[in-house]
């Protein structure tokens, strides 16, 4: 593989412009009025997205994305508009993807001899509201098996378009996750066989675990006593 590869210039990178704070967490735990008596209520912390890395990536990163530069290349696509952006964080590589090639890197990542990620463990869906433009995002966690390796891919979507297309005919056990991910987090899979929900009833309207989703509830009955639904319980945030 070539050494003399352009690096990524991720000006127009996603889900957020570099170094773009998420929010000040306060407490342990992220939440305020908890009666904590330790003092460490009081703690504050800012936390951000993860920056976009420039190379080197160290260790065996910058050859991962070498090669799939490389590829694009070979499909007369511009890596770029591919890859719009890498993050190295925790010692940890994600490589972000446009929605439109996520089939043809799955395929890349799965078959390049060099790569040979023969393995993927799913597809989590994360929630960012704030972001706009590209509030949904899909995680894929890959393993390689040949060469002990693990890399994620990120993709995102908006709101407006909540649209994927679906990587089952590339990682077929990738199904489930998919069904998962349309089911709670709203982030709808095209091309998948049967997107139909898992944990939720068929009938059921929204996706519970996207941060805009109310909390609602029923009163339940344990032991004698009646546990509130959980938006009339009492606030532990600010």
């Amino acid at each position: 593989m070539s050494d003399t590869r352009e690096s990524i210039v991720p000006a127009s990178a996603r889900p957020l412009p570099t170094g773009t704070p998420l929010g000040e967490r306060k407490g342990l735990f992220g939440v305020s009025d908890d009666g904590d008596t330790t003092g460490f209520g009081g703690l504050t912390r800012q936390v951000n997205m993860p920056a976009a890395a420039s190379r080197p990536y160290g260790r065996w990163f910058d050859q991962v994305v070498d090669i799939l530069e490389e590829l694009a290349d070979a499909e007369g696509l511009a890596a770029r508009d591919v890859i719009p952006q890498v993050v190295v964080d925790h010692d940890e590589l994600t490589i972000f993807i446009e929605r439109a090639h996520i089939i043809k890197v799955c395929q890349w990542m799965r078959d390049d001899q060099d790569l040979r990620f023969e393995l993927c463990l799913g597809v989590d869906g994360v929630h960012y509201p704030h972001d706009e433009g590209a509030e949904l995002h899909a995680t894929y966690t890959l393993m390689s098996l040949t060469h002990n390796r693990v890399v994620r891919l990120e993709v995102t979507c908006p709101d407006a378009d909540p649209t994927i297309p679906s990587v089952v005919s590339i990682y077929p056990g990738n199904d489930w996750w998919e069904r998962e991910t349309w089911d709670l987090m709203g982030i709808v899979f095209t091309g998948h066989p049967a997107l139909t929900r898992t944990a939720m009833p068929d009938d059921w309207v929204g996706h519970p675990q996207r941060k805009d989703y109310p909390l609602g509830g029923i009163p339940v009955q344990y032991k004698g006593a009646t546990v509130p639904p959980a938006d009339s319980r009492r606030s532990y945030s600010a």
